[in-house]
């Protein structure tokens, strides 16, 4: 439906967005219901949509799909907007202080907000993730893959968690930084085989999985699309994922926790928040529109190809998922003693 609200005019498109050009909207995706309301017709103007990471990644290519989708079923642009920095909170700060008026949405890493929440003093963050956001819809879910150097000479987790144990801090676990989805991962894993494991931080994704490759680490924790790849080329060896269940991507590799630690289950979600202010029933409109593109045949397609579901929620979903995940990394966080950089 569309929905008609008081808004103000909008300032101008800054400097290093990416607009998605509005196009008709196609026949087999019907524009919203229109139904009145007093004031203009929401949306009556671009919205953007802040992501706190680079161009190009999983992370941006999932609101640039869902944006383009946006744009032909309202004929609004939608701008996708990169503000990089401090493990993505610049931009989920940006994006809490907006204007409630449903034209400012974050993408949101579930896991890097639910980590930040037990690294940093809401003061430090300059928000805070459950009660300054709308919760709008999940938008996709991935696990990460447990990477292993080819020359290990291991074949399971469990024969990786003995010749740990045998060789107490002599194998290393490489990350993209402290505190991120790779370095709790790993002191998941840790804590669960009661082993030792030396932690190696690298500047980004990239520099840790050329470390696996090349053996400066024996493993890491890795997103499937950053290391299918790698291991499509043999370069890596993709020993276990870290969901409950297995991917379709890779069905014959074993969970965590099917691998003799049950209940090890860490998931990649990611999801649209605008701020808390903003009214029910564009919530309610974003929610269900976004809901019917990720479960399109076209997207559902696209998403796989990045190794993730492509999933929508109801807000309430979302937001038991995000204080579930603020607990679970809470406790790794705690338990291994881990200090932001």
């Amino acid at each position: 439906m569309v929905l008609r609200i008081r808004t103000r005019l909008c300032a101008a498109v800054t400097l290093g967005m990416t607009a998605i050009l509005p196009t008709a909207p196609s026949q087999a995706a019907a524009p919203p219901d229109q139904s009145k309301a007093e004031g203009q017709a929401y949306p009556s103007r671009p919205l953007r949509i802040v992501d706190g990471y680079t161009a190009g990644g999983a992370t941006d290519l999932i609101p640039r799909m869902i944006g383009q989708k946006l744009t032909e079923r309202f004929g609004n642009a939608v701008i996708v907007e990169n503000r990089l920095g401090f493990n993505s909170n610049i931009g989920a700060e940006f994006v809490a202080k907006a204007p409630p008026d449903g034209y400012t949405l974050f993408h949101a890493s579930v896991f890097a907000l639910a980590s930040s929440a037990s690294l940093y003093p809401q003061s430090k963050l300059g928000y805070d993730v459950l009660n300054d956001f709308a919760y709008v819809t999940l938008t996709g879910a991935g696990t990460y893959v447990l990477a292993m150097t080819p020359s290990l000479p291991v074949k399971s987790v469990s024969e990786l968690a003995a010749l740990a144990k045998s060789q107490p801090g002599r194998i290393r676990y490489g990350s993209s930084g402290v505190g991120g989805a790779a370095h709790l991962a790993g002191e998941l894993l840790s804590s669960r085989a009661g082993v030792e494991m030396l932690h190696v931080p690298y500047k980004g994704g990239a520099a840790m999985l050329a470390a696996v490759a090349g053996g400066e680490v024996q493993i890491s924790f890795t997103s499937l699309a950053g290391g299918l790849p790698l291991v499509k080329a043999g370069r890596i060896t993709a020993l276990a994922v870290t969901s409950a269940n297995r991917t379709k991507t890779f069905p014959d590799v074993p969970t965590i926790s099917e691998s003799g630690f049950p209940g090890y289950d860490l998931t990649g979600w990611y999801g649209l928040l605008a701020p808390a202010a903003t009214s029910s029933a564009i919530v309610e409109l974003l929610n269900g529109e976004i809901r019917k593109i990720v479960q399109s045949s076209d997207i559902q397609e696209k998403f796989a190809n990045l190794g993730l579901d492509a999933t929508g929620s109801t807000p309430e979903r979302f937001k038991e998922i995000m204080r579930a995940q603020i607990q679970t990394l809470a406790k790794i966080i705690k338990g291994a003693g881990i200090k932001p950089e």
